[in-house]
């Protein structure tokens, strides 16, 4: 599965640099490297609360129910959390909530929507980062319009409510759990709106005032306005091996883009415009109350050179995009995409 995906990463490379000299390069923006060689499926990531540089992340499907503190400037493991008495069948997601508590989502079904429940769990953060093995609550949850595949999940700064994208690859919908979870019965969490992408990931801003949605191949951000999303702009998601995670950084000017594969870059990304949270742009208004404060408008490239992803369509040209869809295609055949 990892060769095939590789094959992926280096034919979706090749395709992107064929008809001229390579641009220069983008400006350095912060991120970080991997360096964990048991991370080879990251499929979450979430900026610690307790603990500032750190960021969660883990495994997905077929590993052991663990998450991993990451410093966000050496990239090493500070701290393995291990979540005792689950399977931890698919972990998808992860998120931090208002109240300091980890909350990870093992939502993924690879079997097409056939699991009629899947779970959250949640642990409080830990006051120092040391390796440990914590039992975590744990939530049932179903959907009220049936089962479905999921892998992004995020829990509002402000008010705690967690919230699911579903996964499809035609666009699937955000759906809204109960204003508390309960872990004596199922938490039916009903849609609240359409999301128009092959979402792998979702993360709220610091300040609550935008969720960020990111797809293989894309993203956008919405305006998080009376408790639903309005689009504001696409998302600067950078070409990356298997795209399925992101994170704001604490000061919400930053969003980081993650990676399956071992020894992956979690690439930074600088926002502007109306893609900043309300709480950045405060602070950022040009004299025309524009917001913008000479970056580039809003859904830009981040380094306009064609390197990164506009929306939910890839920025290549002529024949190389017909050859990474379909070698995309090819690995879709041999793998369900977790």
């Amino acid at each position: 599965m990892r060769k095939r995906t590789a094959a992926l990463g280096a034919l979706l490379t090749l395709s992107v640099w064929p008809l001229g000299p390579a641009p220069a390069a983008a400006a350095e923006e912060p991120g970080f490297t991997v360096r964990d060689p048991r991370i080879t499926e990251a499929s979450g990531l979430a900026a610690s609360r307790a603990h500032a540089g750190v960021y969660w992340t883990h495994n997905d499907s077929a590993n052991s129910p663990e998450l991993f503190a990451v410093d966000g400037e050496t990239g090493e493991t500070l701290a393995t959390v291990t979540l005792a008495g689950v399977e931890g069948r698919d972990l998808e997601a992860v998120s931090v909530g208002p109240d300091g508590d980890v909350y990870v989502g093992d939502i993924g079904d690879n079997l097409g929507g056939t699991w009629p429940q899947v779970w959250i769990y949640r642990f409080a953060e830990p006051a120092e980062l040391a390796d440990a093995t914590v039992e975590p609550t744990v939530y049932p949850v179903k959907y009220a319009d049936g089962a479905r595949d999921a892998e992004s999940l995020a829990v509002h700064p402000r008010t705690g409510r967690v919230y699911i994208v579903g996964k499809t690859e035609g666009g699937d919908g955000l759906y809204a759990g109960p204003k508390e979870l309960s872990a004596n019965g199922v938490n039916t969490f009903t849609r609240i709106a359409d999301i128009e992408l092959w979402a792998t990931d979702a993360a709220f801003s610091p300040d609550g005032t935008r969720l960020a949605v990111r797809s293989y191949f894309g993203g956008r951000m919405y305006a998080w306005e009376d408790g639903a999303p309005r689009e504001v702009g696409r998302l600067p998601v950078p070409m990356q091996r298997q795209g399925e995670s992101l994170a704001f950084t604490p000061d919400g000017r930053t969003v980081l883009f993650g990676s399956e594969g071992e020894g992956e870059e979690v690439i930074a990304r600088e926002l502007s415009g109306e893609l900043l949270p309300e709480s950045a742009r405060q602070g950022d208004e040009g004299e025309d109350g524009s917001g913008t404060a000479g970056g580039p408008e809003p859904g830009a490239s981040g380094d306009g050179a064609g390197r990164d992803v506009d929306g939910d369509t890839l920025a290549l040209g002529g024949a190389g995009i017909a050859i990474a869809l379909a070698v995309w295609l090819a690995v879709r055949g041999g793998r369900r995409a977790r």
